[in-house]
């Protein structure tokens, strides 16, 4: 079984990433580090962790753990995966990994250089929904792919989250667009080559509050929208000459209409509907990761390689919507 530690108190670990690690079959929840102890010993007693920390230090250099998670704040994710890996534990961490590309180099040497499990928590990756989509398109069930729409929003203007606090990483790009990024990527198993985006920043906050971005693949384009004061929506929608893949809950898993891909052919007359019931994607990811670390296998994870590559797109989104042109990727 593999020992898990959680660096942090924070509200995703809590009621997503924590039940899920208490229920996968090849992993246990050991330890909670938090700066507040008794906020750890509060989540530790909550969910049967036998070990609390006081500081993320001390976390590290106990025996009790084989490997952490950490859904700290964005700016703080580089320094403690660092630490972490060269402190001989695996890490996954909460995405984005880092605030541009450049950080992420660091963590490659690191993992490199230790032998670590070093990989970025995008769970949708572990979704047999996105693994159904990238078969569909790869075996040209609708033909050639040539336009992807997406659109990701949610509201939240409390200045107290961290998505609201532009020196802790929040904005829409950060913490949604790189959903509709990764998720292409993944499925069509291409990178883009150029972006163009409109960004509108909060006057209070600062942070990027609403995005409209074209990525242009070569063979075709995505174009989505995001926004942190908007209603509630997720959708995509990959467009072929044969036919179209709509997905109803693409990354919040059973939330909305629950976990549907549906194939539409080329003239909607038909349409096929594949549904994925019971599927808990932290689960999955948690189970995936553990196995990684005991097989030795890390090809099932998503790479640092592949955290490179998402986050030069979002740092080109970022660059084209101040320059107000096409940027390359």
């Amino acid at each position: 079984m593999f020992r898990w530690g959680i660096l942090s108190t924070a509200k995703i670990g809590r009621e997503h990433v924590i039940p899920a690690i208490c229920q996968s079959t090849n992993g246990s929840l050991s330890a909670i580090a938090s700066r507040k102890e008794e906020d750890a010993r509060r989540l530790a007693e909550r969910f049967g962790a036998s070990h609390v920390f006081g500081s993320y230090e001390a976390m590290l250099e106990s025996e009790t753990i084989d490997g952490v998670y950490i859904p700290l704040p964005t700016s703080m994710h580089v320094e403690w995966a660092e630490k972490a890996a060269r402190a001989g534990k695996h890490v996954l961490c909460e995405k984005p990994i880092a605030l541009n590309a450049g950080e992420i180099e660091s963590l490659i040497a690191a993992r490199d250089e230790t032998g670590m499990i070093v990989s970025e928590a995008f769970m949708v990756t572990y979704h047999p929904q996105w693994h159904k989509v990238r078969d569909l398109i790869s075996d040209g069930a609708i033909g050639t792919l040539r336009q992807v729409d997406a659109a990701f929003t949610y509201f939240n203007r409390d200045p107290g989250n961290m998505r609201n606090v532009p020196d802790l990483g929040g904005g829409a790009l950060p913490d949604i667009g790189v959903y509709p990024t990764v998720t292409t990527r993944f499925a069509t198993g291409k990178e883009p080559k150029r972006a163009f985006a409109t960004i509108e920043r909060d006057p209070d906050f600062g942070t990027d509050r609403y995005a409209s971005v074209l990525a242009d693949f070569g063979d075709f384009e995505l174009r989505f929208y995001l926004s942190t004061q908007l209603a509630h929506r997720q959708t995509i929608a990959f467009h072929g000459d044969k036919g179209f893949i709509e997905l109803n809950a693409p990354w919040n898993s059973n939330l909305y209409e629950g976990d549907e891909v549906r194939l539409h052919d080329a003239g909607h007359k038909t349409m096929e509907v594949f549904r994925f019931t019971g599927v808990n994607q932290y689960r999955l990811q948690v189970e995936a990761f553990a196995k990684a670390t005991i097989d030795g296998d890390h090809s099932s994870l998503f790479s640092l390689e592949s955290s490179v590559k998402n986050q030069r797109l979002i740092d080109a989104i970022y660059r084209a919507g101040e320059d107000g042109g096409w940027v390359e990727v």
